[in-house]
């Protein structure tokens, strides 16, 4: 039917709406809550930090609220990912982006904060996290 995106029997509807609205509560809860802390800490970086920290430093906690926020994204993703398919690499991708977020964006605010350069060495732990993440979604789809 012209206008319509879909068109359901009354059945079908029924299906169509319990199936969308299945959602993984704890990556959504995980994801809701990185996303508004992604969002507070851009925040203050922008209106705190800017005068407190190097140009460098600024850049460093820049690119840790930037990764926080694709990652938080890629989080509730997963939540409504979850909601459709079922399988262990689908929650290994979750629990890989959470641990992923408090590696990478979490050494870098830390190695912006305190200047401490051993910081620096757990970030690509959390890369190397967000990686196993991506990896697991795409061989989940395959």
């Amino acid at each position: 039917m012209a206008g319509r995106l879909y068109q359901f029997d009354e059945c079908d509807d029924r299906v169509a709406v319990a199936t969308i609205g299945r959602v993984d509560k704890t990556f959504l809860l995980i994801g809701a809550l990185a996303g508004f802390l992604a969002v507070a800490l851009g925040a203050f970086g922008a209106h705190a930090l800017r005068s407190r920290l190097s140009p460098e430093m600024l850049a460093v906690f820049e690119t840790g609220v930037r990764y926080h926020m694709y990652h938080a994204l890629a989080i509730v993703l997963v939540a409504l990912i979850m909601g459709r398919m079922d399988g262990w690499l689908i929650q290994m991708s979750g629990w890989a982006f959470t641990i992923g977020l408090l590696l990478f964006p979490g050494s870098l605010y830390l190695l912006a904060f305190t200047g401490v350069t051993i910081f620096g060495a757990i970030t690509p732990l959390g890369g190397l996290a967000f990686l196993i993440g991506w990896a697991s979604l795409a061989i989940a789809a395959i």
